[in-house]
C-alpha cells in the first residue's frame, strides 16, 4: 500500500499543475451530472457527463505528450498557473453550463464561471428560477473549488513569494522567496503544494460538511443547505434561492453562517502563519480583533441611523424589532467585510422601518477592507489595514512626543519594519487599479455610480454588492460584451491582487 501511495504521489508531482487542476474540474462535473440524473433531467446530465469525459480525455492526451517535461520555474511558475486557472479554465467550466442552460451566450456563461471561480459571486441571472437545480449546484461547486484553490495557493504559492498580504510580515521582498521554512522548500515547490493540499483539503471539506449538516438540522432544504455551506466557506455568496430571504432556516441559519464566516477574518482560525512568527492565540490576533471591531462599530452606527430614521417618520422601534435590526446589521456587516456578500433577512426590514435607502457606501467600504490574509476573502485585507493603523498611530505619537522611542510591543511584532510602507504601496496600486477599471467601464457606457459599484465589486470579489449597493440593482446581463470582459479581468486581478500580477510581468524575477 505504501508503494502504491508513493507511486501515485510521484505521478502527481510529474503531472503539470494546470493539467492536474483541469482534471479535478472535469471529475467534479460528474457531481451535477449525477444530481441531474436523479432529478430525471437527462439533457443536463448528459451535458456535464460528456464535458467531464471530454476534459479527462484531453488532460490524459496532453499529459502523455508532456510526460517527459519537467517544470523549471518553481513557485513563480505556479503563480502563472494560478493566473491561467482563473482566465483559461472557466472556458472549459462554461461548456456544460452553456449547453445545459441553452438560452444564453457563451460569453455570459464564461463570465458566470469566472465570477464563481474567483469567489466573486456576481449573479448574471438574478432570477433563481431561470437556472435548474443542477446548474445552481454547479455554480456553488465551482465557487467552492475556487475558494479551496485560494486557500491552498495562499500557503503554498503566495506565502513563499511574500505576496497576498504576507509581504507585510515576511522578511523577503514581494515576488521573491523569503528566508526560513519557505526558502528551504523552494527546491521542491511541487512537494510543498501537495503537502499543503493534503493538510488543508480535509479541513475545508470537513467544515463545509459541518455547515451543511447544521443548516439541515435548522430546517433548510437540501440543495440550499449544500450551496450555502459551500458559499460561506468560499465567501462566494452564491445562493440557489436568491439569498437568505428565500432560505427556510431563518435566523438560526444566519447564526450558523455568521459563526463560520469568522473563518474569513484570520488565518489563525484554521492554520498558523506560514511566513513569520506571530500570535498563536486567536483572541490576540490583530486581524481577528480589528475585524470584529469594524463589524461592531458599523453595526452600532447603522443601528442609530435606523433609529433616527424611525423617529423621523414618527414611528417607534420595539425592543424585539431593535434586536432583529441590530442582528441584521451585525450579520450583513460581517458578510460584506469577509466579501461573502450575504444579506440578512432583517436588513430589508430595517430599511422599511426607517424609510431610508441602502447605505451603499458603507457596504462598499466594508468590501474594500476585506477579510484576513490567506483566507478566501478578498479586498485590501485586514493585516494591511492594521499595519497602516500602527504606522499612523506611531506618527501621531511622534507629533505629541517628538523624543519618544518606538519599541516592538505586543501589537506590532508580526509587522516587519517596512510593512506599513509596502501596505501603503499596495493601497495606492489598488486605488489606481480601481480608477482604471472605473474609467474603462465609463468609456463603455456605464454611468459613474454604476461603474464605481461594478469596479469595487469586481476588485473586492464581492459580487452581491452589485445588487445591494444601489437603490436600483444593476443588471449585468444588459452590459456590453466589452464591459463583461473588463469585469472578468477585474475579478481576476482582484482575486490574485496587483502585486502578484506585477511579479508575473517582472522579467528580473523570472531570471532569478
Amino acid at each position: 500500500m505504501a508503494r502504491v501511495v508513493t507511486a501515485r504521489i510521484g505521478v502527481l508531482r510529474r503531472l503539470p499543475l494546470f493539467l492536474l487542476i483541469w482534471g479535478i474540474s472535469a471529475l467534479s462535473m460528474w457531481v451535477p451530472a449525477g444530481y441531474a440524473l436523479a432529478l430525471d433531467d437527462h439533457d443536463t446530465s448528459r451535458s456535464f457527463l460528456y464535458s467531464g469525459l471530454l476534459g479527462l480525455f484531453l488532460v490524459s492526451a496532453i499529459a502523455l505528450a508532456a510526460s517527459n517535461r519537467v517544470p523549471r520555474r518553481g513557485t513563480l511558475g505556479q503563480l502563472a498557473v494560478l493566473l491561467g486557472c482563473f482566465t483559461i479554465l472557466p472556458i472549459f467550466l462554461a461548456i456544460p453550463f452553456h449547453d445545459a442552460l441553452g438560452n444564453t451566450t457563451f460569453l455570459n456563461a464564461y463570465f458566470d464561471m469566472v465570477s464563481a471561480l474567483t469567489t466573486t459571486g456576481a449573479d448574471l441571472f438574478p432570477d433563481p428560477g431561470r437556472l435548474s437545480a443542477p446548474l445552481h449546484l454547479w455554480r456553488a461547486l465551482v465557487g467552492w473549488m475556487g475558494g479551496l484553490l485560494m486557500w491552498i495557493a495562499a500557503a503554498a504559492i503566495l506565502a513563499p513569494l511574500s505576496l497576498g498580504g504576507f509581504e507585510v510580515t515576511a522578511r523577503g521582498q514581494p515576488g521573491r522567496p523569503v528566508s526560513g521554512v519557505a526558502q528551504s522548500e523552494q527546491v521542491d515547490p511541487r512537494g510543498r503544494l501537495l503537502r499543503v493540499t493534503r493538510t488543508l483539503t480535509p479541513i475545508y471539506a470537513g467544515l463545509t460538511a459541518v455547515v451543511c449538516i447544521l443548516l439541515l438540522i435548522a430546517g433548510e432544504q437540501g440543495l440550499t443547505a449544500i450551496c450555502h455551506a459551500m458559499s460561506v466557506m468560499a465567501t462566494s455568496g452564491i445562493s440557489p434561492v436568491g439569498g437568505l430571504e428565500g432560505a427556510q432556516a431563518g435566523i438560526t441559519g444566519e447564526m450558523i453562517l455568521f459563526l463560520f464566516l469568522l473563518f474569513a477574518l484570520s488565518r489563525l482560525t484554521f492554520s498558523t502563519d506560514t511566513a513569520a512568527s506571530g500570535f498563536a492565540r486567536l483572541d490576540k490576533d490583530p486581524e481577528f480583533r480589528i475585524g470584529l471591531f469594524i463589524v461592531l462599530a458599523v453595526a452600532v452606527l447603522l443601528f442609530f441611523r435606523v433609529w433616527a430614521g424611525v423617529n423621523e417618520i414618527g414611528g417607534q422601534l420595539q425592543p424585539l424589532q431593535a434586536l432583529h435590526v441590530i442582528w441584521g446589521m451585525l450579520f450583513t456587516g460581517l458578510a460584506f467585510l469577509t466579501t461573502a456578500g450575504f444579506e440578512s433577512a432583517n436588513w430589508n426590514d430595517a430599511q422599511q422601518l426607517s424609510g431610508l435607502g441602502t447605505p451603499g457606501l458603507v457596504l462598499m467600504g466594508l468590501a474594500l477592507v476585506g477579510g484576513g490574509v490567506a483566507t478566501t476573502a478578498g479586498g485590501v485585507k485586514l493585516l494591511r489595514v492594521f499595519a497602516l493603523y500602527l504606522n499612523g498611530a506611531r506618527e501621531i505619537d511622534r507629533l505629541i512626543h517628538p523624543s519618544s522611542v518606538s519599541g516592538t510591543g505586543g501589537g506590532n511584532r508580526r509587522i516587519q519594519s517596512d510593512g506599513a510602507f509596502i501596505a501603503w504601496i499596495f493601497l495606492m496600486m489598488f486605488a489606481l487599479t480601481l480608477a482604471l477599471f472605473n474609467l474603462l467601464l465609463a468609456l463603455m457606457g456605464s454611468g459613474f455610480e454604476q461603474a464605481m459599484v461594478l469596479s469595487v465589486a469586481a476588485l473586492s470579489t464581492t459580487g452581491p454588492l452589485i445588487e445591494l449597493a444601489t437603490d436600483v440593482p444593476i443588471r449585468l446581463v444588459d452590459l456590453s460584451g466589452g464591459a463583461k470582459l473588463t469585469l472578468c479581468a477585474a475579478m481576476v486581478i482582484g482575486r490574485l491582487e496587483t502585486l502578484a500580477i506585477i511579479a508575473l510581468i517582472t522579467p528580473t524575477l523570472w531570471r532569478d
